[in-house]
């Protein structure tokens, strides 16, 4: 049984909307993000970076305290409204007018997350999880919806269908070239029958947004522990989600750029890949892998194709079948002594979207050595590996949507 459930979003008024909702703040570079501060007084980027009006970085307790007096002036001036009763939004998301995604924002519940309802196929930091649930207990809002993924509904999608063909509440386009729309599901009836639905199902997926699920979570607890009369229908109990069909998700690889061959000469790297891989040279012609556990490698001016020799490999279970886990047990651990993928500056990543054009350009630069192109996982391979308890490596997907912080926010 998982627990999915209308509630009031505080959210801007519908003139506001375009002007208040932002990417998230670590997805600017410095000099974007100080445009958007210096010309729109109404981003939220205003809110979560409090110390910009006074030209001096804040950090700790005091931005988060700054955060949370932000928020309550943009509450007084009604630029937010608080809804009066609870329901679900629709948020669709279309894309350059080519990608569609639509979902619903709900609150979704702690517990199920901390006894693996909620089911998540990455590692989060103990140190990001307790600053961020600082965060949250000081300022008592959430503005980033967690990505959730389930097994496409039909009768959800049903109600989404109806619904989303009435005037939308929001309609805005971003710089980015997205448009957004955002619907008020306030039919009780409805609402019961998506909360039936989703309670029927044994497990939800996190798409993207790990370390906000885990921090979320660390924070009900220590609500609840200090709270002596807690009953488990409060607020805090719960995390703001955009629950999206996973037909809809579109799962992206990062490719890996090492900046050397770990002392060792090109034809000596080839003869130790060759233990694991069959490798053909296909010279300056582009190539981009097709099949799984296939690979492109870009060394030298030239492409290479590298097909798994499967005999020389153990499949024990999903986690072992992962491309990315694949790369990194064959050749980047005994090979180039990468062990650990988070922190060795000799190895970068590049979303797929730049795809190995823009590998094979930084090599011919200098700045790195050798670059490696794989194919996505899929959603079948996420889950497997979630449901066996796995964590993929760091860097392995790049999954679209990406949601922007401002539109709903959720209050405990």
């Amino acid at each position: 049984m998982s627990i999915v459930k209308a509630f009031r979003a505080t959210r801007p008024t519908r003139d506001m909307v375009s002007l208040i909702s932002s990417r998230p703040y670590e997805s600017y570079s410095k000099k974007e993000r100080e445009a958007r501060l210096d010309y729109n007084p109404f981003s939220f980027l205003q809110i979560v970076n409090p110390g910009y009006k006074y030209h001096r970085e804040i950090s700790g307790q005091q931005r988060f305290r700054l955060v949370k007096n932000r928020f309550l002036e943009f509450k007084e001036d009604n630029i937010f409204i608080k809804d009066d009763k609870p329901m679900f939004y629709i948020h669709k998301i279309v894309v350059r007018n080519k990608k569609v995604f639509t979902g619903i924002v709900a609150k979704s519940s702690c517990n199920d997350y901390l006894n693996g309802k909620i089911k998540k196929h990455e590692d989060t930091i103990s140190e990001k999880e307790n600053l961020f649930s600082e965060y949250l207990k000081t300022v008592n809002f959430n503005a980033d919806p967690v990505l959730l993924t389930y097994t496409q509904n039909q009768e959800i999608e049903s109600i989404i269908d109806k619904h989303s063909q009435n005037r939308a509440e929001f309609e805005f386009t971003t710089t980015s070239r997205e448009t957004h729309y955002l619907w008020l599901l306030e039919d009780e009836d409805d609402i019961k029958t998506i909360e039936e639905n989703f309670a029927k199902m044994q497990s939800i997926y996190i798409a993207d947004g790990h370390h906000r699920c885990a921090s979320s979570a660390l924070l009900s607890e220590k609500m609840k522990a200090e709270n002596p009369e807690h009953t488990g229908d409060e607020d805090y109990n719960y995390f703001m989600s955009f629950l999206i069909s996973e037909k809809q998700l579109e799962i992206h690889e990062f490719n890996r750029l090492v900046k050397d061959l770990n002392g060792l000469d090109k034809d000596e790297f080839l003869i130790k890949l060759d233990e694991f891989f069959k490798i053909e040279n296909r010279g300056e012609t582009y190539y981009k892998p097709n099949k799984k556990h296939h690979f492109s490698m870009y060394l030298d001016g030239e492409f290479y194709s590298l097909y798994l020799r499967k005999t020389n490999y153990n499949f024990d279970n999903a986690l072992e079948e992962l491309d990315a886990q694949i790369l990194y047990r064959t050749v980047l651990k005994p090979i180039l002594d990468i062990t650990d993928l988070k922190n060795d500056s000799r190895i970068d990543y590049v979303k797929g979207q730049k795809d190995m054009a823009y590998v094979k350009s930084v090599i011919d630069q200098g700045e790195f050595r050798v670059g490696f192109g794989m194919l996505p996982p899929d959603i079948e391979d996420i889950k497997s590996i979630a449901d066996e308890g796995f964590v993929m490596p760091p860097k392995t997907t790049y999954i679209e949507p990406k949601l922007r912080s401002g539109v709903t926010i959720y209050e405990f």
